[in-house]
C-alpha cells in the first residue's frame, strides 16, 4: 500500500457497508453514485485488495471488506466523539443529531419538542428516522433512540419522558350495539378483531393484565393492518375491535366515535425513554435535546395530566 487512504474514502466505505447500496450511501453523502463508485475503486487500488462485491442490484463487503469495516466503525465513532467534544467551547451546540424512533413518536415530538429545539439551537440539525423495528443504534450510526422503557436495552442510559403509556381496546358504538361487548379477553375470539402486522411480518398478539393476572390472546378477524393509526380509523368505521395506544384513540373516545372495552384489563405501563450508550461521549446537541424534553415534560406535568404516549411496537416478547 504505497498511499494511505483518505478519511473521506474510509468514511464513505463504512456508509456503503451500512446501507448495502451505492445509491443510498450516495444520497446520504451528497455525492453521485458514479463518484462514490470511483472513490471506492481508488480505495481498493490504494489498499491493494478488493473490498466490495458489486452486482447490478446490490453491494456487499468481501471478507477483507468486512474485516476493515469492523475495525473502522469504532474508530470513526471515536473520531466523531473527539470532534464533538469541542462543542462545549463553541458558541453553542452544532452538527447533526440522529435519533431512531417510530413515526408515531416523531409526530408527538413535532408538536413541541422539535420546534422548540430548532428555534433555540439553529446550528444543530435533527435527523429523525422512523423505524418500526428495534435496531442497534450504535451499529447503525445513531446518537440515540426512543422506545418504550421495557424495550430499551439494559446497557443503555434511559431518560424517561411523556408519562406512563397505555394500550386500550376500542370499538365503535354501532359495532358494540350489533355484536355486544366482550367482558374478558377470551371473549375476543367471538369478535371481529383488527389485527396488527409487525415490521417483522408477525401478527401482534394482544397482551392484557388485571390484578397480576396476565393473558395473551392471538386474535382473529377479517382485517389486518400495519399501522395503528389506521387501526383506530378502521374501528371508528365499525370494522371491529382494535388494540391501540391510548393517545391515538383519545379524540375518537372524546367525540363518542369509539368506546373503550376491557378497560380493567388495560393497565398503564412505563412510557417512552430516550436512550443512548453510556460508554460514548454524549454530543452537546443531544444533551440540549434531552434538556428540551425535560423542560417540556415539566411544563406539561405542572398544568395537565401527563399524556399517554406509546409506540406501536409491542414490548417484552411481543411489545418489543
Amino acid at each position: 500500500m504505497n498511499e494511505k487512504p483518505t478519511l473521506s474514502d474510509l468514511s464513505a466505505f463504512t456508509t456503503i457497508i451500512a446501507h448495502r447500496s451505492f445509491r443510498k450511501a450516495a444520497e446520504e453523502l451528497g455525492l453521485s453514485p458514479s463518484t462514490l463508485s470511483h472513490m471506492m475503486r481508488g480505495l481498493e487500488t490504494r489498499m491493494g485488495v478488493r473490498l466490495l462485491n458489486r452486482t447490478t442490484r446490490s453491494v456487499s463487503p468481501t471478507e477483507a471488506g468486512e474485516r476493515l469495516a469492523a475495525k473502522l466503525g469504532p474508530a470513526l465513532r471515536e473520531l466523531d466523539a473527539a470532534l464533538e467534544a469541542v462543542d462545549d467551547f463553541r458558541g453553542g451546540p452544532s452538527g447533526t443529531i440522529r435519533i431512531n424512533t417510530s413515526s408515531i413518536v416523531i409526530r408527538r415530538l413535532l408538536e413541541n419538542a422539535v420546534p422548540t429545539f430548532l428555534a433555540r439551537y439553529p446550528d444543530v440539525a435533527l435527523d429523525l428516522v422512523s423505524d418500526g423495528r428495534l435496531i442497534d443504534i450504535v451499529a447503525d450510526g445513531f446518537d440515540a433512540g426512543i422506545r418504550l422503557r421495557e424495550s430499551v436495552p439494559q446497557d443503555m442510559i434511559a431518560i424517561a419522558f411523556g408519562g406512563p403509556a397505555r394500550f386500550v381496546t376500542v370499538a365503535s358504538p354501532d359495532y358494540i350495539a350489533s355484536r355486544g361487548e366482550p367482558s374478558t379477553p377470551q371473549e375476543l375470539s367471538q369478535h371481529a378483531c383488527i389485527r396488527l402486522r409487525m415490521p417483522s411480518g408477525k401478527l401482534y398478539r394482544w397482551e392484557f393484565e388485571r390484578r397480576g393476572e396476565e393473558t395473551v390472546v392471538d386474535v382473529s378477524g377479517p382485517l389486518t393492518l400495519d399501522d395503528t393509526e389506521l387501526m383506530v380509523e378502521a374501528a371508528a368505521s365499525d370494522l371491529g375491535i382494535a388494540y391501540v395506544p391510548q393517545h391515538l384513540a383519545q379524540d375518537y373516545l372524546r367525540q363518542g366515535r369509539l368506546v373503550a372495552v376491557l378497560s380493567d384489563w388495560c393497565p398503564e405501563i412505563d412510557g417512552l425513554c430516550l436512550y443512548y450508550p453510556g460508554h460514548r461521549h454524549v454530543p452537546a446537541g443531544l444533551r440540549a435535546f434531552i434538556d428540551i424534553l425535560k423542560e417540556i415534560d415539566g411544563k406539561l406535568s405542572s398544568s395537565l395530566p401527563a399524556p399517554n404516549i406509546a409506540h406501536p411496537s409491542p414490548a417484552p416478547a411481543s411489545r418489543r
